[in-house]
């Protein structure tokens, strides 16, 4: 009996390409099809093929499997190893291998509130955790979509939004079923602008 090959990812570059020669954290790329249902249903935006919001809007998707669900940065085909630097509100930037050890969450997450201010204390968690809690509160995932571009290439400027379904317990709180979202403004630079 043949197998069915899998539906490639419409909104991630680099899923399904060369999957066997990639180190994956769980043995095998993850699937984004519950995520990207989330994500048709409730985006405010529809950006046409090939534009420069559907291309920003896919390379942060891109970016975001990649550090979530690659284990080795020498995997990771969304940046350039040497000049990649995360920095959020203000904060020291990380490089890839720093980023890629404190996992998506924490990195993005982390911030210098004091500790009865923060409801998400990153430096308290590992990157396993931090994923575990995630994906418990919200099974569908946490969509993301570009709202507006405001500059580009190569320094782009843009807008973002971040969503999803409070459906599964968070750090002793009960699920709702209300919409948690968040707005953000992000800058990234690109040396390279394809859609692939």
């Amino acid at each position: 009996m043949a197998t069915v090959p899998a539906a490639k990812d419409k909104y991630r570059s680099f899923l399904d390409d060369e999957a066997d020669n990639v180190q994956w954290r769980h043995g095998a790329p993850p699937s984004y099809d519950d995520v990207n249902q989330l994500f048709e249903q409730g985006r405010t935006k529809e950006w046409e093929e090939g534009s420069l919001e559907e291309i920003v809007q896919n390379a942060i998707k891109t970016w975001e499997m990649e550090l979530s669900h690659k284990v080795r940065l020498q995997d990771f085909k969304s940046i350039n190893h040497e000049k990649f630097n995360l920095i959020v509100n203000g904060r020291e930037g990380l490089k890839g291998e720093e980023a890629l050890k404190m996992g998506s969450y924490n990195a993005l997450l982390k911030n210098s509130l004091p500790k009865e201010f923060q409801y998400y204390k990153a430096d308290e968690e590992s990157f396993e955790s931090s994923h575990e809690a995630f994906r418990s509160a919200f099974p569908r995932g946490f969509a993301w979509e570009v709202i507006h571009v405001y500059s580009g290439p190569p320094l782009i400027a843009f807008k973002f939004r971040h969503w999803g379904i409070f459906e599964g317990p968070f750090k002793g709180h009960a699920p709702t079923g209300e919409t948690v979202e968040f707005y953000g403004i992000a800058t990234v630079k690109m040396n390279r602008l394809t859609k692939d």
